[in-house]
């Protein structure tokens, strides 16, 4: 195969070649970092590369296969790790120059499934600054590139994941979500994302957002995702928050389809402003649903109304615990997270408990309206891509902190801990990508990826590639 038909062969495909002898770790190793060598330049997406180790493991795994020896469900797949996640071999930097050249000691517990099961981390992808804000771009990294237009946002926290992902950078990718980082930036690059369940995978250390990250996976197919969901889910004693069931099984039932099941479909969540292209792309993705069998309804969402102020009060108050860092970093640090850190400083902890009490509510209003439906589809975002430099698009209001006034539609399933998806449901105009969210009952990861699967396989995305040369 040549170098970009590789890159392009979904993880489950090659994972069956590589088992078969088709094809070699060595092969898909040595094409993948031609790959990122060639066109990385142009995307950025990698914070870390390790090249000359993932290289080493590829012959590694190749010897084992030829021996005989012991081999993994993801067996020499090339696989990519966010720089927010702690791993002991490659630096973890978080996208700031106060933890430049950082090396923990160890790997948190996802990355040693993924690599217990044969991946090859072939690097760690590119975050914003501690991963605050929505678009692709930190005062260490700098910009990362949209796939489909250089100099456009890729997206979130997770964008270099994403536009890894879209680019053709490795066959699986991990990323995190604490108030859409793995759905926002699949929805702006095009490609499949799974923010599941909270505690679904361990997180270590956890985080002190209030338990709202969730670890998951970005691929170019619903069943790469799942596949790799599998290997990474689990209760760990590191993470007193995982569930003590272990994933079911994704791959094996993924393509059990909707019929019968029943889906409301929120254009806006009775508040959220749109841009009309995202909006009609939408529309039609969720008509697809109804041709699968499932009964959809079109259906007020009223715990929503909440959602906006409680947002604007925790995401600054959570940021917060990065105050003591000012002082000595403000001047390298991206002005739009030192206003967020200011607006949360002077939190009180009584206002935070009453809000956090005002939260609970919500959370409760949230999965007692899920007891009437199986899935809510919304849009993953309100825009598309739009320039990187910016925090908004520029037909929206500015602010010095608030991008998530085009954000509205993930953050409520980070507090209520829901399972919710972006899937690719077409493309502007422009050739920008756009995503459906899926959202499912909370533990019902299997369920948003059978929904998302059976939408793929009605309106198959995976073939649209970005042209990068």
């Amino acid at each position: 195969m040549d170098d970009e038909t590789l890159a392009f062969t979904t993880a489950t495909k090659l994972a069956e070649l590589i088992r078969t002898k088709q094809v070699s770790p060595v092969e898909v190793m040595e094409a993948t970092l031609r790959r990122i060598a060639a066109l990385n330049p142009r995307v950025n997406a990698f914070a870390n590369l390790g090249a000359d180790r993932a290289m080493a493991q590829a012959k590694q795994a190749e010897a084992a296969l030829m021996g005989g020896g012991p081999i993994g469900r993801l067996h020499g797949l090339p696989t990519t790790i966010k720089d927010l996640a702690i791993t002991k071999d490659l630096p973890t930097e978080s996208g700031t120059f106060i933890m430049k050249g950082h090396q923990p000691t160890e790997d948190t517990p996802f990355v040693t499934r993924l690599q217990d099961a044969g991946a090859i981390v072939i690097g760690k992808t590119t975050t914003s600054e501690y991963g605050w804000k929505g678009v692709s771009e930190s005062p260490l990294t700098g910009i990362t590139h949209n796939p489909w237009k250089h100099g456009y946002n890729a997206g979130a926290s997770s964008a270099g994941a994403a536009a890894a992902a879209a680019a053709g950078f490795g066959h699986l990718h991990q990323g995190s979500d604490g108030a859409g980082s793995i759905r926002m930036p699949s929805h702006f690059c095009g490609v499949f994302g799974l923010k599941p369940s909270f505690g679904r995978v361990p997180a270590y250390p956890v985080s002190t957002g209030d338990y709202t990250s969730h670890s998951g996976p970005l691929s170019r197919s619903v069943a790469d995702a799942a596949l790799m969901l599998e290997v990474m889910a689990g209760p760990h004693p590191l993470d007193f928050t995982t569930l003590e069931a272990g994933p079911a099984n994704y791959t094996g039932r993924l393509h059990d389809g909707v019929k019968g099941k029943r889906i409301a479909y929120s254009p806006d969540l009775g508040h959220a402003r749109v841009d009309p292209a995202v909006a009609a792309l939408v529309k039609a993705a969720v008509a697809r649903f109804t041709e699968l069998g499932a009964i959809v309804e079109e259906v007020p969402t009223p715990w929503a109304k909440a959602g906006p102020e409680m947002i604007r009060f925790f995401w600054p108050a959570h940021m917060a615990r990065l105050a003591p860092k000012l002082k000595q970093w403000a001047n390298q640090m991206d002005p739009g997270l030192v206003a967020c850190i200011e607006a949360g400083a002077g939190i009180s902890v009584v206002d935070y408990l009453l809000w956090r009490e005002r939260k609970m509510a919500y959370v409760s209003a949230i999965n007692q309206w899920f007891e009437d439906w199986d899935f809510l589809l919304t849009p993953a975002v309100s825009v598309a891509a739009f320039p990187a430099e910016k925090l908004m698009p520029a037909h929206w209001p500015s602010h010095d902190w608030d991008w998530i006034s085009w954000a509205e539609f993930s953050y409520p399933f980070n507090m209520s801990w829901n399972p919710a998806a972006s899937v690719p449901c077409g493309f502007t105009a422009d050739g920008l990508p756009v995503g459906l969210q899926v959202v499912g009952r909370r533990f019902d990861d299997l369920g948003v990826l059978q929904a998302a699967a059976a939408f793929e396989a009605a309106q198959p995305w995976a073939d649209k590639r970005p042209k990068l040369n």
